[in-house]
């Protein structure tokens, strides 16, 4: 049975944003489901209009075997959300806001105490539990908003860019107890800007550029389909790759070369066994390779192949501005 379906889902925006332009989607219940592209791609749209925050402009979605447009308020009991923006009441302690989000959700007050405390010590915030959330640091409240949209144990979750921001050792904790999560039957519906966080946790993604879905699979089955070994030269300037590709156009063996900032990516089967030819035609064109890296086609390569475009740039401006933020 499927947790989530949408046919020809749109969301336009005055006067010409084509946010989201006719996707579809058919996710099993259970699944961890892997949504990626960098920020205006369309990903927090799709999520807003899943979760009943956005109306569709066309199409149709069911969450739940819920219609999005006419049993929103049942969704809404249905599903946890953790938005991209962390909306806490800095005034209030962890434990009375997660209290309040547990009675809003109908929960008795003896079986909100337990589910409380249950989920602090998952989030490890026991010992700050009773300190106003003002005091917290941006990893801190980015779990306690983690822990709100599971108080009331939700059958489909929705995390939305759950991880930005936060320290490896915090980013691990939230991956496995997401794992956890998905082994007692939760679905979880996963935006992300993470390559890694894709490849570890999710067994079909989907790659949404321009407010389209350009590549859709397992991340398995969409590195495979590549075929390729991957090997990128980094040059000073930007001129550079470009010149190369020129240079290496008649080159045997090579599928496909792709310019992306000061680096040209080819890739091609058999790479080590093509380095020293590459290196020296490119060498004869009168350039200067910086660095050369080989490696097997990760996910990255997935996207730049399916975009145009690294998502790996827009992870670490996203990381910096985070960490700006939590400062």
């Amino acid at each position: 049975m499927s947790a989530i379906v949408a046919s020809q889902l749109v969301k336009h925006f005055s006067p010409d944003i084509h946010a989201v332009d006719g996707i579809d989607l058919d996710i099993p219940e259970g699944q961890v489901f892997g949504f990626l592209g960098q920020n205006g791609s369309g990903k927090t749209t799709t999520v807003r209009m899943l979760t009943t925050l956005l109306k569709p402009t066309s199409g149709t979605a069911r969450v739940a075997g819920l219609d999005v447009r006419t049993e929103s308020n049942a969704i809404r009991r249905t599903v946890g959300v953790a938005m991209q923006e962390v909306g806490l009441d800095e005034i209030q302690t962890g434990r009375e806001l997660l209290s309040l989000q547990a009675r809003l959700f109908g929960i008795p007050k003896a079986e909100a105490k337990k589910r409380v405390n249950e989920l602090l010590d998952v989030i490890t915030l026991a010992d700050a539990a009773d300190r106003p959330v003002k005091g917290y640091s941006g990893g801190m409240k980015r779990r306690l908003d983690l822990a709100c949209a599971l108080v009331h144990q939700p059958r489909i979750l929705f995390l939305d860019e759950p991880t930005t921001g936060l320290d490896p050792v915090t980013r691990e904790a939230v991956w496995r107890y997401v794992e956890e999560l998905n082994r007692g039957g939760v679905t979880v519906f996963l935006t992300t800007q993470y390559m890694e966080e894709a490849d570890r946790l999710c067994e079909d993604i989907a790659i949404m550029d321009s407010g389209k879905i350009v590549a859709k699979g397992s991340p398995t089955e969409l590195k495979s389909a590549i075929g390729t070994d991957a090997m990128t030269l980094s040059f000073a300037s930007e001129e550079e790759p470009q010149k190369a590709r020129l240079a290496l156009s008649s080159f045997e063996n090579i599928d496909s070369m792709q310019v992306a900032d000061r680096q040209l990516i080819i890739y091609l089967k058999n790479g080590a066994g093509a380095v020293a030819g590459i290196v020296l035609c490119i060498a004869e064109a009168g350039l200067t390779i910086r660095d050369l890296r080989l490696a097997q086609a990760t996910l990255d390569d997935v996207f730049l192949r399916a975009t145009g475009h690294h998502l790996e740039v827009q992870e670490k401006l996203a990381a910096a501005a985070a960490a700006v933020g939590a400062a």
